[in-house]
């Protein structure tokens, strides 16, 4: 996983925390980070499979990929325009 971190801007790791967390978490990173930079996020809550798409998209972020590696959920998500996150 260390080459493909080398292209985020940043790197969250929610894993044992269950939903909303990972979700304002990510948003908090987000706000963190400049329009258009990488973030990725690694959760273990599968109900972040759901949360997650539906947070991208209603402020304004790119989700580019999401996936499973063994009990984790990655998803690589890019930072919209938008101001607010």
């Amino acid at each position: 996983m260390e080459d493909r971190d080398k292209k985020f801007a940043a790197r969250l790791d929610v894993t044992g925390m269950l939903c909303p967390m990972p979700v304002l978490r990510a948003r908090r990173k987000l706000d963190e980070l400049a329009s258009g930079d990488l973030l990725l996020v690694i959760a273990s809550d599968p109900a972040v499979v759901h949360d997650m798409p539906a947070f991208c998209s209603m402020a304004g972020h790119t989700l580019l990929m999401a996936h499973v590696e063994g009990e984790k959920y990655l998803f690589e998500i890019q930072k919209g325009d938008k101001q607010e996150s």
